[in-house]
């Protein structure tokens, strides 16, 4: 699965921010955005999708590693869907991250949409 990724530096009080906007695929959420300070994961929102849920997963991985998410996320599927939002999550705060550090970088989403 991929995501579409739009990535714009923002400067908040003592650091850098990275806000990040994944649009999923094959999940009943069609968008998650994020904030990335460093390596860490802020402010994760999803639109669409099982309210509850998708309203816990944020609150539970506020402040968690790029790293840490993935290792507990990726990989979890919802029924047959082969993915899930939380494995979304993982390959968006990962795209993220590369994004961050490489401002050439371009999502395999980017490259469907051609």
């Amino acid at each position: 699965m991929s995501i579409k990724l739009t990535h714009t530096p923002t400067k908040t009080s003592q650091s850098w921010t990275s806000p990040a906007t994944s649009l999923t695929k094959g999940t009943c959420s069609q968008i998650i955005s994020l904030d990335l300070d460093g390596d860490l994961v802020r402010n994760i929102k999803f639109m669409g999708g099982c309210d509850g849920n998708l309203k816990a997963i944020p609150v539970i991985l506020e402040g968690w590693s790029v790293d840490q998410i993935e290792e507990k996320l990726t990989g979890i599927n919802c029924g047959r869907r082969g993915t899930s939002c939380a494995d979304q999550l993982a390959k968006a705060v990962r795209a993220a991250k590369v994004a961050s550090e490489d401002p050439n970088y371009r999502s395999p989403m980017e490259d469907e949409d051609e």
